[in-house]
């Protein structure tokens, strides 16, 4: 062994009854380093970060710490050497403050007084040493997902971590959340702290890494020297197959008169007199900054938010759905942005969350026919290439880009005529976006279906839709067409309020 890795993954195999998640992967993490860990999803990303914090215990391999060799972790172990994960569901009491929750588990005392004073005094050392401006005594609830994050990490440090492991930690942050998350890795780079650092985002990968190690179907593929490495070479390497195009190839959306929805002064939700066409055989993209009123809209199209006035006008009859499920009723469906809390039920198996919505409409007398519904989980399973070793696989134990494509072939099941993606491919990894977007692409070319796409995304805006509306502050700003798409334009529109449009 070389006394400069801090930490060594040796030969790890994970097996699970009729999974082999990890094959004989080998991980080297040097002292005050970054080495970004990349996949696909389902390429064993999680399953390894798990092996190094006790949360799973290896088939077989080893894994060493400073030389310290061990067959398997425990939490207590992983904490006792240095070793910290931030996951993307954060680890902390909403209503304890910010000094609190740094502390969880091993409170400061005076006797048997837990001693506040102590731990924000402490815990105001902590945010210093990261150059953020926290105050100790407010409430976790009150700060923004950044500053969570922020305490996360204090959190981790302030319990001696010197090795970091970032699970796509970017996610749920705005662009200056994360321009500030990425400040204070680079900080702990330079105190010498060793980070593994998760991200389907290769921008920042090159922004922020030394190294990168690729898994592919649980496997080591290849470790690559950060500036000596190409982004084509990298997608290769992640998906095992050379992906030609971003955004693959469309013909030009059907030019119809018929109009699948259609808003006429919609007002609610925080939206104000929204008017909007979306036809059948086109993508519409909904662009805006965060909180301008995108999610809020689709909610009020679902029926899942009360519209205050206006009309929604859906294959030329007025509708008002109440509820999501007269909005399926009727062929509208959401594909939600958190797949985990609002798309598939994760705790059922992929054939149940595909015949959700048509339960009803398969079944005698209330008695399910299992033939049908096993048929039609296995139709969309082939249509929509899920990876699983059985239709009965609970939904959580598939990969983020796997339990998106159940949920739309869930949609798909029930004939939806109007599909709305809400942020459709935010934590997929670059081999199953292609993916989606081919299904979009097919959805509204050979099927003629009707899409609106809300998305954070410009490169995925302009690369995947046939017109862009933008929002602002619940206001429409502006139409975009496909001839005069830029960042620029949507950007324009995006952070200004309607009289400023107007006026420039």
């Amino acid at each position: 062994m070389s006394e400069e890795y801090v930490l060594e993954l040796e030969h790890i195999r994970k097996e699970y009854p009729g999974v082999v998640a990890l094959k004989d992967v080998t991980l080297q993490l040097k002292k005050g380093e970054i080495l970004a860990l990349i996949g696909e999803n389902g390429a064993g990303k999680s399953t390894l970060i798990k092996c190094c914090s006790g949360a799973v215990i290896p088939t077989s391999g080893k894994i060493k710490v400073n030389g310290k060799e061990f067959t398997s972790m425990t939490p207590q172990l992983a904490s006792e050497n240095g070793i910290a994960i931030i996951y993307q569901e954060f680890n902390n009491v909403k209503e304890l403050s910010a000094a609190e929750n740094l502390f969880l588990g091993h409170p400061i005392r005076k006797g048997i007084i837990v001693d506040k004073a102590a731990m924000e005094k402490e815990a105001a050392k902590a945010f210093d040493r990261l150059h953020i401006k926290i105050n100790p005594k407010e409430l976790m609830k009150n700060l923004t997902v950044g500053y969570q994050q922020m305490v996360e990490i204090a959190k981790a440090i302030q319990q001696d971590a010197k090795i970091l492991i970032m699970d796509e930690p970017s996610a749920p942050l705005t662009s200056k959340e994360v321009e500030s998350m990425f400040e204070v890795v680079e900080l702990l780079r330079e105190q010498g702290v060793s980070i593994i650092y998760i991200s389907h985002r290769l921008e920042e990968i090159y922004r922020l890494s030394d190294r990168i190690l690729v898994l592919r179907d649980g496997e080591y593929i290849k470790t690559l020297i950060t500036k000596d490495s190409e982004v084509q070479e990298l997608i290769q390497l992640m998906v095992g197959r050379e992906l030609t195009e971003t955004y693959p190839p469309r013909g030009d959306c059907i030019k119809k008169d018929d109009v699948v929805l259609e808003l006429k002064n919609v007002t609610g939700n925080g939206d104000r007199n929204i008017n909007l066409q979306v036809r059948r055989g086109e993508i519409v993209g909904l662009g805006g900054l965060v909180g301008a009123g995108r999610t809020e809209l689709a909610e009020i199209i679902f029926g899942a938010a009360k519209k205050q006035s206006g009309q929604i006008i859906f294959k030329g009859k007025e509708v008002n759905p109440k509820s999501p499920r007269e909005a399926i009723d009727l062929g509208i469906a959401l594909v939600p942005e958190d797949r985990k809390r609002h798309g598939a039920m994760l705790g059922i198996s992929i054939k149940n969350n595909i015949n959700m919505p048509i339960y009803q409409r398969n079944s005698t007398l209330s008695v399910i026919n299992s033939k049908k519904e096993k048929a039609i989980a296995e139709k969309y399973r082939e249509n929509m290439a899920i990876k699983t070793p059985s239709l009965n696989q609970l939904v959580k134990n598939l990969s983020g880009g796997n339990q998106q494509k159940v949920i739309l072939g869930r949609w798909l099941a029930a004939d939806s005529e109007l599909i709305i993606f809400d942020e459709p491919t935010r934590g997929i990894d670059v081999g199953a976006k292609h993916e989606i977007y081919k299904l979009m692409n097919d959805l509204v070319e050979k099927e003629g279906k009707a899409i609106l796409m809300i998305s954070s995304e410009m490169e995925e805006l302009m690369g995947m839709s046939d017109r862009i509306l933008v929002l602002a502050e619940g206001d429409m700003t502006g139409e975009i067409s496909k001839e005069e798409f830029s960042q620029e334009t949507i950007m324009a529109y995006a952070s200004a309020a309607k009289s400023k449009v107007e006026e420039a």
